[in-house]
């Protein structure tokens, strides 16, 4: 019988941090072409897609249906889901079930934004829920008050500081060793060290996040092909395994949210490790959304990384950085290097990478098991995905 285990075959990236030479279709489109030659394989092959908009600030120009036929992928399973940044862990959740059951055997993802040529620094900051049609539904009760996207981060790192004792120079240490990683990258948008002072020093966005606790805004796409492990077998990249695969949301309006400190990856990571038949210690890779440093250090503790209150002192002994027990965002994350709006999709192409033992001057040695968990909304839906070189 034809092993079906799902598995990833093909990886690309768009230009980024800044492409004004791009938008946002034609960030999908580079990523694309580049995934599939990666890959291998010819496009006719290819019978699933799927992705989660990015460039159209909500219009269909870049949605599922209108990018399958600008393509021009004859699909035969078809996706489009959308949980903001997590949305492309949720795709391989659902592609590994697609694959698995024959409803596709080769499925492109893609995402591009042109976000930064597009809006610039204002987004984020205050520019939110403008106008009647951006505060229906409970936003309703937040918008009035002026809350932020950095704001709803800001509640969730200031409760934490209450409850555990969490500090900023911790929150900090994140930055610096995400920053070390962006140094490695020549296409990372910050690439000059920092230090905790520096991060301290920087202007506060939103108390208690300053500037250099929050992502940078980017231009940028991804895209990964993922098919079956029978027909890896004739293709040139080795291929990374899905080892398990779980997403779940708590709430998406951060008013409905009910512990500021946690998110749904206590839910998720019994599932996607009990999948994989694997522990914490088997990792060797952490690829985590680090919209901003607060996101980490809740993905860190509701993953199970550490204990609940325990991330503060484990990052601030350097477990995070080059190095260190279990490294991070070695692509220089959405800190330093690149956040063009979702960054889900980005972490799985580094996964990727490192498995594969191409990531240069940033290499993980030894790297044969990844997470990548990425975060949606306002740490509202969670998706994590274990890959690995072996076989589950």
């Amino acid at each position: 019988m034809a092993d079906r285990t799902p598995v990833i075959v093909g990886i690309g990236l768009s230009d980024f941090p800044r492409a004004p030479h791009l938008d946002g279709v034609q960030h999908h489109v580079l990523a694309a072409q580049r995934a599939i030659a990666d890959a291998g394989i010819d496009k006719s092959s290819i019978d699933g897609y799927v992705n989660a908009g990015g460039s159209g600030g909500g219009d269909m120009v870049d949605g599922a249906i209108a990018m399958a036929e600008y393509l021009g992928i004859d699909h035969r399973y078809l996706d489009g889901t959308m949980t903001g940044g997590s949305s492309f862990e949720f795709h391989v959740q659902h592609l590994a079930s697609a694959i698995r059951t024959g409803l596709c055997d080769t499925a492109l993802v893609t995402y591009g934004s042109n976000q930064l040529s597009r809006m610039g620094r204002a987004l984020g900051t205050g520019g939110m829920h403008r106008g009647p049609s951006r505060i229906a539904g409970p936003m309703g009760y937040e918008a009035p008050y002026g809350n932020s996207l950095v704001g709803s981060y800001a509640m969730h790192a200031r409760r934490h500081m209450h409850e555990y004792g969490t500090t900023s120079e911790q929150l900090a240490e994140i930055a610096v060793g995400v920053r070390e990683f962006a140094a490695l990258n020549p296409n990372a948008m910050y690439r000059d060290p920092i230090t905790v002072d520096d991060v301290l020093a920087s202007k506060m966005i939103a108390d208690p996040l300053h500037m250099l606790d929050c992502c940078a805004i980017t231009d940028g796409g991804g895209a990964f092909v993922m098919t079956t492990a029978e027909r890896a077998k004739d293709l040139p990249q080795a291929p990374v395994y899905v080892l398990g695969a779980a997403a779940a949301m708590t709430h998406w309006n951060v008013c409905q949210q009910t512990d500021f400190t946690t998110c749904a990856g206590e839910k998720i990571a019994p599932i996607v490790f009990g999948q994989a038949g694997l522990t914490h210690d088997d990792v060797d890779l952490l690829m985590f959304y680090d919209s901003f440093t607060i996101t980490c250090l809740i993905l860190l503790e509701s993953l199970g990384f550490v204990g609940k209150g325990e991330g503060g002192p484990f990052v601030a002994e350097g477990n995070l950085k080059r190095g260190g027990k279990w490294p991070m965002n070695t692509d220089g994350g959405g800190l330093s290097s690149c956040h063009p709006g979702m960054r889900g999709i980005f972490l799985i192409v580094e996964a990727v990478r490192q498995l594969r033992g191409q990531g240069g001057a940033a290499q993980v040695p030894d790297c044969e098991v990844a997470i990548a968990a990425g975060s949606g909304g306002w740490l509202s839906a969670i998706g994590a995905v274990l890959l690995g070189k072996e076989a589950p």
